[in-house]
């Protein structure tokens, strides 16, 4: 796996690392000496699968606080998404800074998304899935979201959402 930091501290690109043959390729897409050696979350306790039917579909931002913090790793295994992560670490020099970049089927590209971020992706196509591995289990009493358009952070999204949930949509205004 090739591991290149985002501009955003201790978020990552973990890209394939493709060996091909006739036959097609194989590659790693998870490893947890190599996350270790990179100085990421190597706990691994769930895998999740988010299938959205329609272009515009957007999903986020979410997180996970204490005591049940979470890391996540995310690939768009079917289809393509813009995913976006949001800065909520106070001490971070990037704090409330965001990122944006398009995971498809195509680029096979991989985000760690650390604790402390939210998250969350609009579907560019129709018939998006997206696979999720966790460092943590999921903790209703500690899901938190902000609103995907929040001022606060000023994400530019390709297109206004076609599909959202009420939950994403009504999440308050950020504050510390």
């Amino acid at each position: 796996m090739l591991f290149n930091e985002t501009r955003l501290k201790g978020a990552f690109f973990v890209d394939l690392q493709i060996e091909e043959d006739e036959r097609g390729f194989f590659s790693r897409s998870w490893c947890q000496n190599e996350f270790i050696e990179h100085g990421l979350n190597p706990s691994l306790v769930q895998c999740n699968v988010s299938f959205n039917l329609r272009k515009g579909t957007l999903r986020g931002m979410h997180y996970q606080v204490e005591p049940f913090p979470e890391a996540k790793l995310v690939r768009c295994t079917m289809g393509m998404i813009y995913d976006v992560i949001i800065d909520l670490r106070p001490e971070s020099p990037t704090f409330k800074d965001w990122f944006g970049v398009e995971l498809s089927d195509e680029n096979r590209q991989g985000l760690y998304i650390p604790f402390g971020f939210a998250h969350g992706f609009q579907t560019l196509v129709d018939n998006s899935e997206v696979f999720y591995q966790m460092s943590e289990f999921y903790h209703p009493e500690c899901s938190k979201g902000v609103r995907w358009n929040d001022q606060s952070f000023g994400v530019e999204w390709p297109q206004g959402p076609r599909t959202i949930s009420n939950r994403d949509e009504q999440y308050p205004d950020f504050r510390l």
